[in-house]
């Protein structure tokens, strides 16, 4: 039977929080910790563990003994998540609240629509890299069939009186998967700005640091050319919702003016649907007496700024769902700031070359390029800072044909081994860690083989990942044996297809 606290982390969301028959929610996580699984999929989302889930039901039982306390609690929860995220370094920086990375964009894009009848038009990273209902969001269409108020909606359908303007969209990635490069990239970006500037309308440039399968795009270099250009037409999102990001990263894209999008259910692996849209003063200014009505199915007035005056007509509905899953968020999160940055920057580097070797030698695997993080910020957020090195590790999975033929598995079979993944098999050698159940990335849509498409698994580092990692002397050696054992398994179950 449930708890209250795990009952309530699986509210205040929509559809995709809700527990299918197995008893988990759509990624395949259950709202209680899960200690035989290795949690290597970041990327997508992680069981809860077992710290988080202590904190999250201690806040449950302070809420329900105090009359009035949620609004204390998401004060102090705003308080922890600015300085645990490096956001206070900007002084005056605002944060909203939100239930997941998708009504972040949907937030965002309504904030700088200031003009009246002037409508704002984003220019995104592909969906495959970013999210299946980020474009609808972008567009101010309902992106599900229900909303985190527990509204029933169309999805598609307008979300306010504005005509939908749908995004422009541009491709990270060539026909076979490989990258496209930084400058062809930059120049599509930049184009699609012009193109909406040109028709009259506001633009929304959503900067991705970092997508799916560990892409940034555009550049930094090239989101601050076009706003010198630009001025106040245009307006920035970085999308960080992977939220791989340092503490000083984060406060310079702020420093910019630029609005910056987090989740606590990724990198961080807090459980899914807790969001947070970090907002600069200045650009905090400019949007605080913006209507808000527009997202009054989306939103309420505590998930708001105190001082924000045009959140003052949103209903005061308490989240409670929300703010639990933030409070376990920012267990691991705290944790994780807890290790000396130097120390995160090496367990990095030596567990991403175990792993990028492993792919490189072993015929079961393919691993998706991605383009190198060191230089591709550059300026400011240049230097040795830990997140410039690659967390997300994307790869192809091939299997032997009775014909000796190695084939890429097709997206079906890839989705059958990611749940397998999970799962005890009888059959399973005992003797080796491979034995194990292993939570990766789900997969994702990455290119064609032979005019097919191919899907990729991803094997992700996190915040939890680190924490356990440096805590002992044997904990980097037992991390690089999990990921290792993760890909062993892999293999074993690609051998069983046959």
């Amino acid at each position: 039977m449930f708890t209250t606290a795990a009952r309530a982390l699986t509210e205040g969301g929509d559809a995709r929080i809700r527990l299918g028959g197995a008893g988990a929610n759509a990624y395949g996580c259950p709202p209680r910790p899960d200690p035989g699984l290795v949690a290597l999929g970041s990327s997508t989302a992680s069981v809860i563990s077992t710290p988080a889930f202590e904190a999250a039901a201690a806040l449950c039982a302070r809420l329900a003994a105090r009359s009035g306390g949620y609004a204390a609690e998401v004060a102090r929860l705003r308080r922890t998540l600015l300085q645990l995220s490096g956001a206070d370094a900007v002084l005056g920086t605002d944060t909203v609240l939100a239930a997941s990375g998708t009504d972040l964009h949907l937030f965002a894009t309504q904030l700088v629509a200031r003009d009246p009848g002037l409508a704002v038009q984003a220019v995104m990273a592909e969906a495959a890299e970013t999210g299946s209902g980020v474009p609808a969001a972008l567009a101010t269409r309902h992106f599900a069939t229900g909303t985190c108020q527990g509204r029933t909606v169309l999805r598609g359908a307008p979300v306010s009186a504005q005509s939908p303007c749908e995004p422009i969209a541009v491709a990270l990635r060539e026909a076979d998967g490989t990258p496209r490069s930084a400058e062809a990239v930059d120049a599509d970006f930049s184009a699609g700005v012009e193109q909406v500037l040109r028709a009259g309308r506001r633009c929304l440039l959503v900067l991705t640091d970092v997508s799916k399968t560990g892409l940034l795009a555009p550049t930094p270099a090239c989101a601050t050319r076009l706003r010198k250009r630009h001025g106040e037409r245009l307006e920035v999102l970085v999308d960080a919702c992977q939220f791989r990001l340092t503490p000083a990263s984060l406060a310079d894209y702020l420093a910019q003016d630029w609005m910056v999008a987090i989740t606590g259910s990724k990198f961080v692996t807090g459980p899914a649907f807790c969001g947070a849209l970090l907002l600069p003063p200045a650009l905090a200014r400019r949007c605080w007496h913006h209507p808000l009505t527009a997202l009054q199915l989306y939103t309420a007035r505590s998930d708001w700024p105190g001082h924000w005056p045009a959140a003052d007509g949103l209903d005061d509905t308490p989240n409670p769902g929300l703010l639990l899953r933030w409070q376990a968020a920012l267990v691991e999160l705290q944790r994780f700031r807890a290790v000396p940055e130097p120390l995160v920057d090496r367990f990095l580097q030596h567990w991403g070359r175990a792993v990028a070797e492993r792919l490189r030698s072993d015929t079961t695997f393919e691993a998706v390029p991605v383009t190198s993080l060191e230089g591709a910020r550059g300026g400011r957020w240049a230097g040795r800072r830990w997140d410039r090195h690659q967390t997300i590790f994307p790869f192809l999975v091939y299997r032997r044909t009775p014909q000796g033929l190695r084939v890429p598995l097709t997206p079906a079979q890839t989705a059958d081994l990611h749940r397998a993944l999970a799962e005890s098999d009888a059959n399973q050698p005992q003797d080796s860690l491979a034995s194990g159940r292993f939570q990766l990335g789900q997969p994702v849509a990455c290119g064609l083989r032979d005019g097919h498409p191919v899907s990729a698994l991803r094997l992700c580092a996190s915040a939890r990942t680190v924490v356990q990692a440096t805590r002992s002397v044997q904990g980097r050696a037992t991390a690089v044996a999990q990921a290792m054992a993760a890909l062993d398994k892999v293999g074993w179950l690609v051998r069983r297809m046959g």
